[in-house]
C-alpha cells in the first residue's frame, strides 16, 4: 500500500512538473503593458511577450465584456496580468482584471491587426488556388482580345471558348504542378490568377468577357474559372499543429534560390495531415554531405533548425506558408516539423 502511495505521489509530481513546463515561457524582457501600433501584426506582439510566439492562444485572455474581444486594434492597450497564478495578456479595461481611471474611448475605425503581413500573401488568399488538372483542362480558354489583340488587360474585352462557368469569372494561368518528392504522389496543380471579368455575351460556345481588373496581361490560352471572391481574413492566430507534421518545402513564389523572411512557400502537407491556417512550423535546413577523411564514405550531417513559417492557406495535400523567421538562407527541400 505504501509503495502504491509513493508511486501515486511521484506520478502527481511528474504531472505537475510537466504542466508547469508546458506553460508558455515569457521573454525575460517582456513588457507589462503594450500599446498596439499601426503596422503591428499579432506575430510581432506575441514575440514581445513569449519566447515561442505560436503559443499566444495559451496566454491570450478574452473577456466577453470587451467589444470584439478576439480582435486587437491599433491603439488598444494590452496588459500582462496573472489569473489563478498563470500569466495572461488581456486588453486593458477587461472588467475585474485591470482598473482604469475614467477616460474617453472612441470606437476604432481601423482594421484589426492581422496575424502576419497581409500584403505578402493577399494574392494567394484572394485568387491563386490549387485544383485538379482536369478542372483546368476542361475550363473555357481565351481565343483573343478585341480587334485581334493577343494580350488584353483591365477595361478590355476578350473572347473565350467553352461552357460559361459563371457570370463572374477569374482568368487563370497554369503554374506549378506539385508532386510529392518522396512518394511521387500528385498533390495538385496551381492555377495562378491573372484577372477578373464578367461574361457579357454568349454566342453558342463563344463567350465575350469584359475585364474588370487584372494583375498582369491576359494571353491567348489562359483559362476561365468560377470567381470565388474569397475575402482576405486576418483572424487566424499563431498556433502549434495538433498532429505531428513532417514535410518539406517544395516550391517558393518567384522561384528564388535562397528563401528568406516573408517569402511564400509551398509545403507537401495539407488538411489531410491535420494542418490548419495559423499553424506554425519550424524549418530545418538540410545538413551538408561531407567525405569522411579516413573511410572515404559520404556522411550526411544532421539538419539544423533555421527558421519558422506560418501556414496561411491549406488544401487537401499541400499548404501555403509565409516564412516569418530565417536565421540563415533556406532552400527548397528543407524539412518542416512541429516547432
Amino acid at each position: 500500500m505504501r509503495k502504491l502511495l509513493y508511486a501515486l505521489a511521484a506520478t502527481m509530481l511528474l504531472v505537475t512538473a510537466w504542466v508547469q513546463a508546458a506553460e508558455p515561457e515569457l521573454r525575460p524582457d517582456h513588457p507589462e503593458r503594450y500599446t498596439v501600433k499601426k503596422g503591428d501584426t499579432l506575430w510581432d506582439i506575441s514575440g514581445r511577450f513569449l519566447n515561442s510566439p505560436w503559443k499566444w492562444p495559451e496566454i491570450w485572455h478574452v473577456n466577453p465584456q470587451v467589444e470584439n474581444p478576439h480582435l486587437i486594434y491599433p491603439g488598444d492597450e494590452l496588459a500582462l496580468v496573472y489569473i489563478d497564478g498563470k500569466a495572461r495578456v488581456t486588453k486593458v479595461g477587461a472588467s475585474g482584471v485591470v482598473k482604469l481611471s475614467p477616460r474617453v474611448r472612441s470606437t476604432p475605425i481601423e482594421m484589426p491587426i492581422p496575424a502576419i503581413p497581409l500584403d505578402a500573401i493577399s494574392s494567394f488568399l484572394s485568387d491563386t488556388r490549387i485544383i485538379a488538372a482536369e478542372e483546368l483542362e476542361d475550363a473555357p480558354y481565351v481565343l483573343e482580345g478585341e480587334e485581334g489583340r493577343i494580350i488584353t488587360g483591365a477595361g478590355d474585352r476578350l473572347y473565350a471558348r467553352g461552357e460559361k462557368p459563371s457570370q463572374n469569372v477569374g482568368i487563370f494561368r497554369r503554374s506549378n504542378t506539385y508532386v510529392d518528392p518522396d512518394t511521387g504522389e500528385f498533390l495538385g496543380l496551381e492555377a495562378r490568377a491573372i484577372a477578373h471579368g464578367e461574361v457579357v455575351a454568349e454566342n453558342s460556345d463563344v463567350l465575350t468577357v469584359k475585364l474588370k481588373r487584372s494583375n498582369e496581361e491576359v494571353r491567348i490560352g489562359d483559362r476561365l474559372l468560377v470567381s470565388e471572391d474569397r475575402a482576405i481574413t486576418a483572424r487566424f492566430n499563431p498556433s502549434a499543429p495538433e498532429s505531428d507534421i513532417v514535410g518539406e518545402m517544395i516550391s517558393v513564389e518567384g522561384g528564388v534560390s535562397q528563401i528568406g523572411q516573408y517569402d511564400v512557400v509551398t509545403i507537401n502537407r495539407g488538411s489531410r495531415e491535420g494542418l490548419e491556417a495559423g499553424n506554425v512550423l519550424a524549418v530545418f535546413r538540410n545538413g551538408n554531405t561531407v567525405k569522411d577523411p579516413y573511410t572515404g564514405e559520404q556522411v550526411e550531417l544532421p539538419a539544423e533548425r533555421a527558421g519558422l513559417l506560418m501556414v496561411f492557406q491549406t488544401y487537401e495535400k499541400v499548404s501555403y506558408g509565409l516564412i516569418l523567421k530565417a536565421t540563415r538562407s533556406l532552400s527548397i527541400g528543407d524539412e518542416v516539423r512541429n516547432p
